[in-house]
């Protein structure tokens, strides 16, 4: 049987180090030593990985995906042969992670940061954005999704929790127009909504019968970020309709007061999620745990 890890290290140094005769030097073997084997792995994978010219050489699209995964494989098998060399039972090396804006910043991240005082040898790498990241293809070692599953084939997931939309508004604001109670209170109040493109979406909220219902609320300012809203609803502009996490944050300081919790109609299931491989690194497998551990379920809803 071929070895199926033959030459991929050597494939992988070509690209890193951006040419042929910088691989041979790196890895003390003749240029014409690493293009036997490239030629080699090509020839068993039966797809060309490179594009060659007499100047360089350039990744085919199916070289392009091989790379990002054979990345990863050498990355995990390092990691698998430290811990059994040294015996070391703590995380350590590099974890990149990629987390929601708002709920990376106030969930995601202080769980994180506790670890690196934990683990001397734990470096943590976190990019916050609301855009759904490749995992593989950007080199993301675990993410933190809201919303529908994606990539589910690839992807392995752990389920966090619940995000549910909440009501609230700043004491000041309720003292100067009162506490909307019924579903026709809410025409005589200013929403702070959310767009996104110049698109507002309404504020439809399941009744106390158990209706979908669409609230009438005037919306003079609308912003295409959640923490924006929320300091909005803060300077007591208008009621803000918030994730039931980051309103219980501002209920507890005062800031907000809640007006009706957890009526949105679409709640949002929270993940985190990495690739699927036989072998989970510990610095992963320990991160997972910690958000699931830490992240306060009781703000998260069911």
């Amino acid at each position: 049987m071929l070895d199926r890890m033959d030459g991929v290290a050597v494939f992988v140094e070509v690209i890193d180090a951006g040419s042929f005769t910088l691989a041979a030097e790196r890895m003390h073997l003749t240029r014409s030593a690493i293009g036997k084997v490239i030629a080699k792995l090509e020839g068993r994978l039966g797809v060309r990985l490179l594009q060659r010219t007499t100047r360089r050489q350039t990744l085919t699209e199916a070289g392009r995906a091989y790379y990002d995964r054979c990345v990863r494989a050498l990355a995990e098998l390092e990691a698998a042969e430290v811990e059994l060399e040294t015996g070391h039972s703590e995380p350590r090396g590099r974890l990149r992670v990629s987390a929601p804006l708002a709920f990376g910043h106030h969930c995601v991240a202080p769980v994180l940061f506790e670890l690196t005082r934990q683990y001397a040898e734990l470096q943590i790498d976190i990019s916050f954005t609301d855009r759904v990241v490749d995992l593989v293809e950007e080199n993301i070692d675990l993410a933190v999704r809201i919303g529908e599953l994606r990539d589910s084939t690839s992807l392995a997931a752990r389920r966090l929790g619940v995000q549910e939309m909440s009501i609230g508004a700043a004491p000041s604001y309720l003292a100067r127009h009162g506490m909307p109670v019924e579903i026709d209170d809410f025409g005589k109040h200013a929403g702070i909504a959310y767009s996104r493109a110049g698109v507002v979406t309404p504020w439809c909220v399941v009744d106390t019968d158990s209706v979908e219902r669409e609230l009438p609320v005037r919306s003079q300012l609308s912003l295409d970020d959640v923490q924006a809203i929320a300091g909005a609803g803060i300077a007591g502009l208008g009621l803000v309709q918030l994730p039931c996490w980051l309103l219980t944050r501002y209920v507890a300081t005062g800031d907000l007061v809640a007006v009706r919790e957890r009526c949105g109609v679409r709640p949002r299931e929270i993940h985190a999620m990495w690739p699927k491989t036989p072998y989970l690194p510990l610095k992963t497998r320990c991160a997972i745990d910690a958000l699931v551990a830490e992240i306060p379920l009781m703000h998260l809803g069911r």
